[in-house]
């Protein structure tokens, strides 16, 4: 339902490589891979003056999680094509710098402060891992610059200050979500856990589903860990093995969990695995092969939805990105530069209080994700899905509401 060629996406993957961290500004959000960017663009200045608006975005669009940096750059892209073809905000054009972090949290400091800095941009945009997340919004905090997260889940995130928003859910929920399901839906008595030891968004979500899976009557028999790149994790499923699970959560990334599946089954392990939004790829799929089916995770929303406003953006979407239909990692982003764009029509000025304030007094906004209402802590409170994976595609199974 979600797939991209593998032969496209391998390209991609490449292509990007071959380019330097920075990407031109793309002026009217249509989307312009990494490797369409001309090298003369690459370093050159971003427009200014007073018919543009100057907006930041920071992605992994090579590394780990590049799947998830080029569709949150593609969501945006097509937020700031629609905003532009309407006339734009107030009279002017926006227009947006692009840093790729390369999937690595202290580059993605580094963008934020080039564009602070260097680019004098008014609001960023990013990231998806929370612990980029967490890394670009000290910078932003720092400097009075408002900056919102389409995806990262972890808590703490909006913690580093009254500047740091988000239009996803957080962790807690999430790992509610998830543990809710494998007791009440799957009938699970026993689950295992494991974790990636890197990851802020990986050691939150276990915590959460530990502690409801328990509350909720099952028991956890025992908990193992990895670090992010590693390739051999038969020493810690072994060890899963020998606790006799029902299920296996593994709240990690694509790049990982596809390989975990192979692995899982190879020895053995036939149980279901199960975990969070970082599974949304199409390259769960090229990893996991027919070893991911029968599994589940939570996400933000799922293409099955028939709500009029989603299908419209799966269309638009699907146009200008060659067919592919959009994960929820473009659909978050698409919503983040929306509620942006709506708080750069609402603010008295585009100063960062201005912004703070509109960006704040977001409610009952309607994204393609769900509905928007961000709280006195500036996390969006909204539902969550559960998809099961199968033949290569994903497929809703429910909704579970906060």
């Amino acid at each position: 339902m979600r797939r991209l060629a593998p032969m496209l996406l391998a390209a991609l993957a490449v292509l990007a490589v071959a380019c330097e961290k920075k990407t031109q500004p793309t002026g009217e959000g249509t989307r312009q891979p990494a490797a369409q960017v001309p090298a003369t663009a690459q370093g050159g200045p971003v427009p200014a003056g007073d018919d543009v608006i100057v907006l930041g975005e920071v992605g992994a669009l090579t590394g780990g999680q590049a799947t998830f940096g080029i569709s949150s750059r593609n969501g945006i892209a097509l937020a700031l094509k629609e905003a532009n073809a309407a006339g734009g905000v107030r009279g002017k054009k926006l227009v947006v710098r692009v840093y790729d972090d390369q999937s690595k949290p202290e580059e993605a400091a580094q963008a934020v402060t080039r564009l602070i800095t260097q680019d004098k941009v008014v609001l960023i945009l990013g990231e998806v891992a929370s612990s980029s997340s967490l890394a670009m919004a000290e910078k932003a905090q720092a400097a009075g610059v408002p900056m919102i997260t389409p995806s990262s889940t972890n808590p703490t995130v909006t913690e580093k200050g009254d500047n740091i928003f988000r239009v996803c859910f957080i962790d807690p929920f999430q790992g509610f979500v998830m543990a809710k399901f494998a007791r009440e839906n799957l009938k699970l008595n026993k689950v295992a856990v494991l974790q990636d030891n890197k990851s802020a968004y990986s050691i939150g979500l276990t915590e959460v589903f530990r502690q409801k899976f328990a509350e909720l009557g099952g028991k956890i028999t025992g908990t193992e860990s990895y670090s992010q790149g590693d390739t051999d994790y038969r020493a810690q499923l072994t060890a899963i093995k020998k606790t006799q699970p029902e299920g296996i959560y593994v709240p990690g990334y694509y790049s990982e969990v596809g390989v975990i599946a192979r692995q899982a089954r190879e020895l053995g392990l036939k149980v279901p695995l199960m975990g969070g939004d970082g599974w949304d790829s199409e390259k769960l799929f090229e990893l996991g092969g027919s070893a991911i089916d029968g599994s589940y995770f939570s996400n933000h929303y799922s293409p099955d939805n028939p709500d009029p406003r989603v299908q419209k953006f799966i269309a638009d979407y699907k146009a200008d990105n060659n067919g592919a239909v959009p994960d929820a990692l473009a659909a978050l982003a698409y919503d983040a530069a929306r509620v942006a764009i709506d708080a750069l029509k609402r603010a008295p000025d585009t100063s960062g209080p201005a912004l703070r304030a509109a960006i704040a007094q977001t409610k009952d906004f309607p994204g393609v994700a769900g509905v928007i209402t961000l709280d006195a802590k500036r996390n969006a409170v909204k539902s969550a899905v559960v998809l099961k994976v199968a033949d290569g595609k994903t497929s809703y199974v429910t909704t579970i509401a906060p």
